[in-house]
């Protein structure tokens, strides 16, 4: 399980270091991928495969399927860390998630997620997604 939140930089080659706690659990190959709301999703591979198994049966008659698919697997790259726990990410995802050196690498369960930390401040800046507001919606929906 991924939990946390760290802070780190990326150098000018575009590398980031995946925290120490990440590492483990992520093993020595893992996915990169654009993420939703502007960051990257990162995968150990066992997440990944179910992931895939589970969008291949998405229907390839609805265009929305369709679209998603080809969205989440273009930007697809598998990763390895180099001997200081550090990940190339590729300029296309750097671009989508609009990386630019500082960054913020959080936890979400299954999954980390890669953050322009300037991205992520706004995002929980939003009044919409307050955690209360959050915790309200996800009380009516009886969770």
């Amino acid at each position: 399980m991924f939990i946390g939140e760290y802070n780190h930089s990326i150098d000018k080659k575009g590398r980031i270091i995946i925290p120490a706690k990440f590492r483990e659990n992520l093993g020595t190959s893992f996915i990169l991928t654009k993420g939703l709301d502007n960051c990257l999703f990162v995968y150990p591979l066992e997440e990944w495969n179910i992931l895939e198994n589970k969008l291949k049966t998405l229907p390839l008659t609805r265009k929305d399927a369709r679209a998603f698919v080809r969205f989440f697997f273009s930007g697809a790259t598998e990763c390895e860390l180099d001997k200081q726990g550090r990940i190339l990410i590729p300029s296309n995802l750097r671009d989508h998630a609009k990386l630019d050196k500082e960054t913020t690498i959080i936890g979400v369960s299954n999954r980390v997620e890669i953050w322009s930390s300037s991205e992520w401040e706004d995002y929980n800046d939003d009044d919409d997604l307050s955690y209360e507001n959050i915790a309200e919606k996800m009380a009516e929906l009886g969770i």
